[in-house]
Order: structure tokens, then C-alpha cells, then sequence
């Protein structure tokens, strides 16, 4: 399917379907989004390279999570908000091609930085002695080689296995590339496609679930036997659940508007964008305000910053806490 000057071969996206009045408005939202999105996750990077008190495994694979986030947000903010602007649907194959690795390296890499995230959470709460013995440099390596390898390779023989298909359609029903949007193009069987499809789900659902439900059975296992280990536990695993669930619940919301026919077309893009959008938004947030670590990591803010935000603290606790963390950070980084 990538020969036979596949390059010049043009395939439609789906429109938002916006009226002249909302185009500006949609492409300024889509830009500042996408520029919110970065900004937050390189201040959670930047926050745990520059301190050394978070060179720890727990963080050092954490980093990975937004590195993963910023390739999801990439891989469709800049097309969609071109398109908007322009009123421009076509993409070229080999693009479209290049947005699905993009795309599915995304989920890929945050369900197994996310396993990863709770095996070391699992041996730091259950086997405290052996955690330095067990989470050493040479392990966190293979584990972040493991898990760029698996989403990268999984996907690229995926996207191999359409080579072999004849496209007879240009229509992409959806506002960006994937691997079933492209399938659907084909006009050839498609079994091999798909039963390579289920299993690439199941390495990168069903093994990260059982994983993760392993490993949060036996700490809660453990934290009921010791209740000195229950705060420590709540602290450490809490913000972890809340961003896999976080990721689960929108992989669901896009799957569900993508099968329900009876929702409104409107309605459909916008709840098949909802993977691409909630967790590179939310992922830092949650970290930067849960996160006890990433909170008491400080340095001395200017003194008129710091007047201004103690005046402020006590009605707006949150908020006064993350500006000062940002501020503090920068700061960090400078010295």
C-alpha cells in the first residue's frame, strides 16, 4: 500500500464541520490547548531533571510520562488546528501513516510507564529491604528501553501489516490517522490485520491491568496489615490510580464515540479526540499537586513574588501552591 507512488495518494480527514463565525475562535482554543499542554509537561521534565532530590526511580520513570503525552498532543494538535485555519482536510499517506505511530506510541508507552510506575511502587511499600537492591540503574534502563521498544515495535508491524493491502478508499472517518481508520480504507481481507490488532491490545491493556491489579492487591494487602505504611501508600499509589484511570476512562470515552451511531456527529469528534486531550492535560496537574515530593522540592522565590502569593494563599490554597511550585522550579533551573 506504500508504493506505487502511495506519497501522492491524498486521504480525507473528517471536517469539524465549523461555520466561518467559529474558525478563529476554534484555532486560537486548539493552539492555546496544545501550547498549555507542552508548557506543563516540559515544567514537570524540567522540574525532575534539574532537582536532584527526584533523581529517584519512582520520578526517573515518571519522566517518561510526559515525554509520552507531549508525542500524543503532537501527533494532533498542529494538523488539526492547520486544518482549521485553512479549511484543509487532506492528508498524505505517508503522513497519515506517521500520525497513526504517533498516536498509538502514545497510549502505548503511557499504559507501560504507567505498570512500570506501579511494579515500583509495589516493591517500594511490599519489599522495602530489597528496593535499592532491586530498582537499580541497570533495571530502570531495560525497564525504560522495555517500554519504548514494546510501543514502537508493536505498532510498527501493525502499520507493516498494511503494506500489504490495496487502498480503494480516501475518506478517513475520523479527524486524525489511525490504525482502524486506515484499515478501513483497504478493500482487501484484513483478517491477519486484525487478529495482530487483538493482540497488541491485549499486551498493551490486558498485561498492564493484570500487572497493575497484581501489584495494588498486594499493597493494599500489606498496608491493612501495617498502618504505618497506610498514609505512605495513599500518598504514593492515590495519584498513580487516579492517572490511569484518568487515561482507561478516556480510552473508553473514544471508543464509545466512535461504535455509538446514535450520537451527533458533532458529538462523535469530539469525544474521538478525548484520548489525544484529557491526560497530556491533566497527567502533569495531578503530579505537580499530589505529588508530596514534587511540592517540597523548593528553593526561595523573589521576595516580591513570594509577598504576593503569601497575601493570597489562604483564599486560593491550590492555586497558590502550584504557581509558587512553578515559580520555584524556574528558579531552580537558573541557579
Amino acid at each position: 500500500m506504500y508504493t506505487n507512488a502511495s506519497s501522492t495518494v491524498l486521504l480525507k480527514l473528517e471536517t469539524l464541520g465549523l461555520s466561518n463565525r467559529y474558525i478563529y475562535p476554534a484555532f486560537l482554543f486548539g493552539t492555546l490547548t496544545y501550547l498549555f499542554i507542552m508548557f506543563c509537561n516540559l515544567l514537570l521534565l524540567t522540574t525532575i531533571a534539574c532537582s536532584a532530590k527526584l533523581h529517584k526511580p519512582m520520578f526517573i520513570l515518571l519522566f517518561n510520562l510526559p515525554i509520552s503525552d507531549m508525542l500524543g498532543a503532537t501527533a494532533l494538535f498542529p494538523q488539526l488546528v492547520y486544518s482549521i485555519v485553512t479549511q484543509k482536510r487532506l492528508i498524505s499517506l505517508p503522513a497519515c501513516v506517521i500520525q497513526a505511530l504517533l498516536v498509538h506510541t502514545y497510549g502505548g508507552g503511557n499504559l507501560l510507564t504507567l505498570t512500570a510506575m506501579a511494579y515500583d511502587r509495589y516493591i517500594a511499600i511490599c519489599c522495602p529491604l530489597k528496593y535499592n537492591a532491586i530498582m537499580t540503574p541497570h533495571t530502570l534502563v531495560k525497564m525504560i528501553v522495555s517500554i519504548w521498544s514494546i510501543s514502537i515495535s508493536l505498532i510498527v508491524v501493525q502499520l507493516s501489516l498494511l503494506a500489504r493491502l490495496k487502498i480503494c478508499r480516501t475518506n478517513v472517518i475520523d479527524l486524525y490517522c489511525n490504525n482502524p481508520s486506515i484499515v478501513k480504507l483497504t478493500c482487501d481481507d484484513t483478517r491477519v490485520n486484525n487478529y495482530y490488532g487483538l493482540f497488541t491490545i491485549f499486551v498493551c491493556q490486558a498485561g498492564p491491568l493484570s500487572v497493575i491489579l497484581y501489584t495494588y492487591a498486594h499493597i493494599l494487602r500489606t498496608v491493612t496489615a501495617a498502618s504505618n505504611a497506610r498514609k505512605k501508600a495513599i500518598q504514593t499509589c492515590g495519584t498513580h490510580l487516579v492517572i490511569y484511570l484518568v487515561l482507561e476512562f478516556s480510552a473508553f470515552i473514544t471508543l464509545i464515540g466512535s461504535r455509538i451511531k446514535i450520537v451527533s456527529p458533532y458529538m462523535r469528534r469530539a469525544l474521538g479526540v478525548t484520548i489525544l486531550v484529557f491526560p497530556p492535560i491533566l497527567d502533569p496537574i495531578i503530579y505537580g499537586l499530589k505529588t508530596k515530593e514534587l511540592k517540597t522540592v523548593s528553593t526561595y522565590p523573589s521576595p516580591y513574588i513570594s509577598a504576593f502569593l503569601h497575601t493570597h494563599k489562604h483564599t486560593h490554597t491550590d492555586l497558590y501552591t502550584y504557581i509558587l511550585y512553578i515559580h520555584t522550579h524556574f528558579a531552580f533551573c537558573e541557579s
